[in-house]
């Protein structure tokens, strides 16, 4: 198989363990300032959403996901709402900001251990935004569109013949592994980016749990799928994914 395959508000979050993993429920505690959230310090293109499901999400992924996947989704929307500047894209016109926000806050959830089920992690993770948005009152078309930008982000050459919050979402992603889209975005926008949200070696924290999770659950790497490849990939050869080779390669390094 080819490797090119493979490229404030505080959430109070309350699981239930010993029953299936739709058992979640959500509240809202007291109202604390939150860090890089609303400050009139930050340039614009760094802001983000600040509706109530939007504030909510923040501290949910933040308290699931470790630090470097959840600075890897956040930059993901900030590359992704700057290619949509770049392409002339409208918010509310030609896409839903907030809602390409969480599609890219939760693109990663399902390697986090409550998303950590039996599907592949694109699916986990797009399960479980489902769960989020339809908890907080948004429509079920609304929520699946979500569905479909998490799930297709690793599906190169379909996410991209899909509506705008699809092919936005996976632009945002792949446009953290620095490849050559990546032009358009300057340096003096790309510093501040990384000041607020550090790299942390993500590709390799992203190969290593996905792999892992495979390991332990094989359902997770259907043959011929990016996990599977990657899979194969730490197990033989060099023991390191194609992932982690672009991304160091890549502009913005591991």
């Amino acid at each position: 198989m080819s490797r090119g395959l493979v490229v404030s508000l505080l959430l109070g979050f309350v699981y239930n363990p010993s029953g299936s993993q739709s058992q979640l429920s959500f509240v809202i505690p007291s109202i604390v300032p939150f860090p890089l959230m609303i400050t009139d310090s930050l340039p614009d293109f760094l802001t983000l959403p600040t509706t109530p499901a939007a504030l909510k999400s923040i501290n949910f992924v933040k308290s699931q996901a470790t630090a470097a996947v959840y600075n890897h989704s956040v930059r993901s929307f900030v590359f992704a709402r700057l290619y949509a500047q770049h392409q002339n894209l409208l918010p509310g016109t030609e896409y839903d900001e907030e809602l390409l926000f969480l599609a890219c806050l939760f693109h990663d959830m399902g390697l986090t251990e409550l998303g950590n089920g039996p599907q592949r992690f694109e699916v986990e993770g797009a399960d479980l935004a489902v769960r989020f948005l339809t908890d907080h009152g948004f429509s079920a078309e609304q929520a699946d569109r979500v569905w479909m930008a998490i799930a297709l982000h690793t599906s190169n050459g379909i996410a991209e013949r899909r509506e705008p919050l699809v092919r936005l979402t996976k632009t945002g992603i792949g446009l953290d592994f620095g490849g050559p889209n990546s032009a358009f975005i300057t340096d003096a926008q790309a510093k501040p980016i990384f000041a607020a949200y550090p790299r942390l070696n993500m590709a390799s924290c992203l190969a290593d749990i996905i792999v892992s999770q495979a390991q332990q659950q094989p359902s997770k790497a259907l043959r011929y799928t990016p996990t599977a490849e990657m899979v194969r990939e730490r197990t033989t050869g060099q023991g390191t994914t194609l992932l982690e080779e672009q991304a160091k390669k890549g502009r913005w390094g591991n």
